[in-house]
């Protein structure tokens, strides 16, 4: 685990080796899993190198840069935070879950950051799939979007298998549609009406898939 600075050369050596061969920037180098959820203002990603954050920057205007793995002992997380100064661009945390049911209150703080924050945007996690995908269809719910428009963030082109253990955020945003969509608006659903703890007792994951996710591709 990477725990050192970047002030140093050795430091920054130590920060892209974790980051290619222990954080698997390495697949990252080619591979973006970028998408724009909203053209022209939000974005989603895999985590960014530094270089593939510049050129973002210089080709779409970004003002902010969400982090949606939170903060991190890691290579990669001490290389975009320093980058991202070097930039110019602020660099907000959002930590969300993946396999679990999404917390109220965790939503309630990303819609009160996505309504003060400066666009454009780009939001990631790691892979690009799975909290990115969450995020993406939670600014697609706060746009006045619908379930179903939402679900389309959460895709296995992108991929997020939605048979696995991370079916969960699938999960949330079908309870609303089966629930309230039509009824009430998607944030008064979630402050008067979400069951976390019933969502988490009623979904049950795919066992195959789950283990694809979480054995073989060994996703966070």
């Amino acid at each position: 685990m990477f725990n050192g600075h970047l002030s140093s050369q050795t430091g920054r050596a130590r920060a892209w080796t974790d980051s290619l061969f222990v954080d698997h920037a390495i697949l990252r180098l080619v591979w973006t899993n970028f998408h724009a959820v909203i053209p022209g203002k939000v974005y989603r990603c895999n985590h960014p190198t530094p270089a593939r954050l510049r050129r973002a920057v210089s080709r779409l205007g970004l003002r902010t840069l969400v982090n949606l793995r939170g903060h991190r002992q890691c290579g990669s997380d001490a290389l975009s935070r320093n980058a991202a100064a070097q930039i110019g661009l602020t660099h907000l945390d959002m930590a969300f879950e993946s396999r679990g049911a999404p917390h109220k209150d965790r939503i309630l703080r990303f819609a009160q950051m996505y309504s003060t924050l400066q666009f454009p945007m780009l939001m990631h996690c790691k892979s690009g799939a799975d909290r990115a995908g969450l995020a993406s269809a939670l600014v697609v719910m706060f746009e006045g979007g619908s379930a179903a428009q939402a679900l389309r963030e959460l895709s296995w082109r992108f991929g997020h298998f939605r048979g696995s253990r991370t079916g969960i955020l699938d999960a949330f945003f079908l309870r609303y549609q089966a629930q309230a969509e039509g009824r009430i608006p998607f944030m008064e659903w979630l402050n008067t009406e979400y069951d976390e703890a019933a969502l988490k007792q009623d979904f049950v994951a795919g066992r195959i898939a789950a283990f694809l996710t979480d054995q073989v591709l060994r996703r966070e």
